[in-house]
């Protein structure tokens, strides 16, 4: 039976096909600490006949902040598209607690715990914060457990609650993108791009939330341009060029790196 007749999706592992919900339910937040939360093994990708990504391989552990850098074109963006289920590799392994997920939906992966905070907000525009964040509660969560979540963590958006999220600044609009995927109770948090377009104060506040929700145990991944900010909350960074891994290690080594290729040497 396919997904379409009715049956549960499924990610697939060495061992067969693994119903989602059944990987969710083993808590990806539980993941030994030896085993990665995340892991990407030797990916390729292509656009139609186009490859773009040439065996990336990266890991994420529980409760670890990582950036992965790289100026324009490197292939920061369709790693993430990878990460977040929008397109399959072409070879190589999805790895999510050590089992293999090639293939499957956004949607299914969001069920899991894997929760991508896009570039450009992702915010309805014409609905106030408050009608904003109840867009999670179809996924189950209680609709005052949402706004109590989303107003402690973000204040200012409980000052905004009856405000069109269009109206709002850049920076608050970030804010609110953020509350939206927390309210899940993500157990990775993707973050693609959030200083773009923002003035470096709102770039410093966001990523002040962002520490904080690192310390609360959330496995984090951060593409950034922004260098210097997204590295000072970082645990391990990796370095991108024309579509491969090029560097790893501590974030103040590949900060150097960064610098002695003329890679964000100005943020």
């Amino acid at each position: 039976m396919s997904a379409t007749d009715g049956a549960e999706p499924s990610v697939s592992s060495s061992n067969g096909q693994v119903p989602v919900d059944a990987l969710a339910a083993a808590g990806l937040a539980e993941v030994e600490a030896h085993t990665p939360i995340l892991e990407l093994a030797a990916i390729r990708a292509a656009y139609g006949q186009i490859q773009v990504l040439h065996g990336v391989s990266l890991k994420v552990f529980r409760g670890e902040t990582v950036v992965l850098l790289g100026a324009n074109g490197a292939g920061k963006t369709t790693t993430i598209s990878v990460m977040s289920g929008q397109m399959t590799p072409t070879a190589g392994d999805y790895l999510l607690a050590g089992r293999r997920v090639n293939g499957a939906a956004p949607d299914a992966l969001a069920r899991i715990g894997v929760c991508t905070i896009p570039e450009g907000r992702g915010v309805f525009p014409n609905l106030t914060v408050t009608e904003n964040l109840l867009m999670a509660s179809y996924g189950g969560t209680p609709a005052a457990r949402i706004k109590d979540q989303a107003f402690e963590l973000f204040p200012r958006l409980a000052e905004r609650r009856n405000q069109a999220a269009g109206t709002m600044s850049g920076g608050e609009q970030q804010m609110l993108a953020l509350a939206r995927g927390l309210v899940t109770n993500p157990a990775i948090l993707i973050l693609d791009e959030i200083s773009m377009g923002l003035a470096p104060i709102i770039v410093d506040e966001l990523y002040s939330y962002v520490a904080r929700i690192a310390r609360s145990g959330v496995s984090i991944v951060i593409v950034e341009q922004f260098a210097h900010r997204a590295l000072a909350i970082a645990d391990r960074a990796y370095i991108m060029a024309h579509g491969s891994v090029t560097a790893e290690g501590d974030p103040a080594d590949m900060e150097a790196v960064l610098q002695a290729s003329y890679l964000g040497s100005g943020h």
